[in-house]
């Protein structure tokens, strides 16, 4: 009983996904018509009608007391969280008590992160998002939605079965010989080649990564490039499984422990390359197809065209929005191409590349947000002395607007489209006897090619030159993938340590054992109904060490049952020294959740602590173990202290 829906202020839908269960029920309340054709339209008019109440209501309350309700639980026992955005609302419901409301307030998020990598500064406006989460062919919407909707259902399950997005942060392989060699080849071959090519049609990479399901091999950052964060690595790596799903379970063959062997105790005879590009995984429930991107879950070419033609081409990149940090300041919605090339099932190479008009995408960032401030201080009356502080004025910024427009000029960028678009603007926003414009005349329309993209003779060449790389090392990757890190190697030296999970939140990256629970394999934690209960007591531990985290609390210990629960936070400085204990502030009930997917809270956390340290440089930690509960607690508290030295060294392993 799911359903995730986002609307404007005026009752309307902008899209929505529900579960079977919601669904179902939704067509014995309202009486939906199974007719072939007409079921969508009837059902979005019952959600429409279903929801309509709650949106309205929520709408009055901002208008006359500037202020919401965030949550509330119904008579059947449906959970409801609300989030406003701007224009938009978002509402998530449960009913089958198995997500809580900071699951639920977590899913609204991560779908507003989504949304702003494939939509970029059109989400700045509701008119325009309205657009483009909305369009009037019944058939583009269809395409769009189920899209999106893939994308929510991506993140749910790869939630509900990795630890890394449990935790929301990235795991490595760990196998320092062959990343270090990996790097090595995207710096000096792949993206090297690439960036000298004349083939490239102006586009340059930036970023290369190879992930292995949902690990990272090895990523390659180029010298002109800004850092990726990890929020927009981890939305990243949502958009390549949504794309490329990965098996949820290993061979039978693939039992035996591999933490430290070499390639030829893997495997014996390497299997041959395959001849073409047609091999990749499609979806477990899907039959074999020939091409990589169904056409109906094709992202959109650009923010403001989104999917209006389906694309059978499987080398067309998809326009993603990332975070950006250059000399000239901070962007946070830049304009990439990403590349999602299939080495072989499961193994993916990854491309983003810096479009030839990235310096536009700046400029009109800035304009936007030199506008938005000068909004904000005449509507506060001080224009006059805000000017004299040397902020922008509106003679500033009709100038610099002015330059920027006769700049496209010169580039032949849709020049008279656009040179009509300001001459309209300016007419209405800069004459007294101006009619006023819309929100959705500050932004301009496509400024790109659809076509511009990297030549698919290269593509196919960058393909071939990291398949070659690593024929060798397939197999022993995509095992290497599930059997990560075992605890077979700590048992020794920590007796009774059951599970644990470590994470360095200053990059970002989590060391964990492998959870591999299928019905049909038998792990390190026992058969499945008991390895199953243990990996239910995990996810459920994170859940209440975020809790008492959100409270301020940087030490949780819990016993329950047969285990015993340990978390831990704390600060180092660069050398490992550990840094005092502080208090740290309790966060309001509006805050983003706890991660780095929706938002980077540890980023946050420690600039907060860097206000007194503030010459040096504050990294941070998190350790969450599992240990039987008839060892001693003081055993299990020097096990933790001992275990955090032990994985302090293979979290510098110098892979970004």
């Amino acid at each position: 009983m799911k359903c995730l829906l986002v609307a404007n202020d005026r009752a309307e839908v902008l899209f929505y996904w529900t579960d079977t269960e919601f669904e179902r029920r939704i067509q014995e309340q309202y009486g939906v018509s199974q007719e072939e054709g007409q079921r969508l339209p009837a059902f979005e008019d019952s959600i429409n009608t279903l929801f309509a109440p709650i949106i309205i209501s929520c709408s009055t309350l901002v208008d006359r007391l500037g202020d919401n309700y965030t949550s509330f639980r119904t008579e059947d026992n449906h959970v409801y969280v609300l989030h406003q955005f701007e224009e938009c609302l978002y509402i998530a419901v449960n009913g089958d008590s198995d997500e809580s409301e900071e699951d639920l307030k977590r899913k609204i998020h991560v779908m507003k992160k989504l949304t702003e990598i494939l939509f970029g500064m059109v989400t700045l406006s509701g008119a325009l998002l309205r657009k483009e989460l909305r369009p009037q062919d019944t058939e583009q919407r269809n395409r769009l939605w189920k899209k999106l909707r893939s994308l929510l259902e991506t993140y749910s399950r790869l939630r509900e079965q990795d630890q890394s997005f449990l935790v929301e942060a990235v795991e490595r392989l760990i196998h320092p010989t062959l990343c270090e060699q990996c790097i090595e080849f995207l710096e000096r071959r792949l993206v090297q080649q690439i960036n000298s090519s004349v083939e490239r049609a102006g586009e340059e990479v930036l970023h290369a990564f190879i992930l292995v399901h949902t690990k990272l091999l090895a990523f390659y950052s180029s010298r002109n490039a800004s850092n990726l964060t990890m929020s927009d690595l981890l939305a990243l790596i949502i958009l390549v499984q949504d794309l490329h799903p990965s098996k949820t379970d290993l061979d039978d063959t693939t039992h035996e422990e591999l933490e430290n062997s070499s390639v030829p105790d893997v495997f014996y005879t390497p299997e041959p390359s395959p001849p073409d590009r047609e091999s990749v995984q499609p979806r477990c429930d899907s039959p074999p197809i020939i091409q990589f991107v169904d056409p109906d879950i094709q992202m959109a070419e650009d923010s403001l065209q989104t999917l209006e033609v389906p694309t059978t081409d499987p080398l067309a990149p998809s326009r993603v929005f990332l975070e950006a940090t250059h000399k000239d300041g901070f962007f946070p919605m830049m304009p990439h191409s990403m590349y999602c090339l299939p080495l072989w099932p499961g193994i993916t190479l990854v491309l983003l590349t810096k479009i030839p008009n990235t310096q536009v995408a700046m400029y009109v960032y800035r304009c936007l947000e030199a506008c938005v401030n000068l909004e904000n201080r005449l509507r506060e009356g001080q224009e006059v002395t805000a000017a004299m502080r040397g902020q922008s004025s509106v003679h500033d910024i009709r100038v610099k607007l002015d330059k920027f427009i006769k700049n496209l000029v010169s580039m032949d960028i849709q020049t008279s489209q656009l040179q009509n678009v300001w001459t309209d603007f300016k007419n209405k926003a800069f004459t007294r006897s101006g009619s006023g414009v819309t929100r959705e005349q500050c932004f301009a329309s496509q400024c790109m090619s659809s076509s511009q993209r990297l030549a698919p003779q290269l593509q196919e060449r960058a393909l071939n030159m990291v398949q070659e790389k690593l024929i060798d090392w397939k197999d022993f990757l995509l095992v290497k993938s599930k059997r990560n890190i075992t605890m077979v190697s700590y048992l020794e030296e920590f007796p009774g340590l059951i599970h644990f999970i470590y994470v360095d939140r200053s990059d970002g990256h989590m060391i964990a054992p492998s959870l591999n629970i299928t019905d049909r394999t038998v792990s390190e934690l026992g058969k499945w109904p008991l390895a199953h209960f243990i990996k239910n007591k995990i996810w459920g531990f994170v859940a209440i060490a975020r809790q008492y985290l959100h409270k301020g609390y940087t030490t949780v210990t819990l016993r329950d049952g047969d285990y015993f629960y340990c978390y831990f936070l704390w600060f180092e400085n660069e050398t490992g020294y550990k840094l005092e204990v502080v208090d740290l502030p309790s966060l309001q009930e509006d805050f983003a959740p706890i991660g780095m997917l929706a938002s980077d809270y540890y980023k946050k956390l420690r600039r907060y602590y860097s206000k007194n340290h503030q010459n040096e440089v504050v990294k941070c930690y998190e350790l969450l173990t599992v240990h039987l509960g008839v060892i001693p607690s003081e055993y299990i508290l020097q096990h933790c202290s001992q275990l955090a030295r032990k994985l302090w060294e293979p979290s510098r392993i110098p892979l970004l």
